[in-house]
């Protein structure tokens, strides 16, 4: 059942991202078109509406940009699904992060392919004189899952080491 359960979450975090990411962008573009940002938190926090052609943090290839980041995040799901396969059931964590990831990138993809103004980005944070790229749900997704991801990885590759390092050890101990 733990192993059904837990590929089910999987599934579940991506379509959540996606609807989620979706109806954001729905609204945003519906809210925002016409106006001025929307301050939500004093200064820190606005609503504006934004068309990314790039990547994250605006990163730009030029007249080509939609079509390279379609194509990259077409062979970023193709990664992250082989990853999904395998992943063991029991690694929920690692599945939770992987969902995130792929829904973000799905949604994002989405935008690429629904317009050539590119992924609709609406959240806008000043920190004093410094501002964060707009973003939106889906870069929150793949940024939160990416860093989890990470370190899940690292944690993976640390516990190996030891495992590694202890059979080692107890092979040389018995000679």
């Amino acid at each position: 059942m733990a192993k059904t359960t837990n590929r089910l979450l999987f599934w579940w975090v991506v379509v959540a991202v996606v609807t989620l990411d979706f109806i954001t962008k729905q609204m945003a573009v519906a809210q925002l078109s016409d106006r001025r940002p929307v301050s939500m938190l004093g200064d820190w926090l606005s609503l504006r509406l934004v068309y990314n052609p790039g990547a994250a943090f605006g990163i730009n290839v030029g007249t080509h940009s939609r079509w390279v980041f379609m194509a990259l995040a077409l062979v970023a799901l193709v990664v992250l699904g082989a990853m999904v396969r395998q992943t063991s059931p029991k690694q929920w964590f690692r599945l939770l992060t992987l969902g995130l990831v792929c829904g973000g990138a799905i949604g994002n993809l989405i935008d690429r392919i629904r317009s050539p103004r590119g992924v609709v980005d609406f959240i806008d944070v000043w920190i004093g004189t410094f501002h964060w790229p707009t973003f939106n749900v889906a870069d929150m997704a793949v940024s939160c899952g990416a860093i989890a991801l990470a370190v899940v990885l690292w944690s993976e590759g640390k516990h190996e080491q030891e495992a590694v390092g202890e059979t080692t050890g107890s092979a040389e101990a018995s000679t």
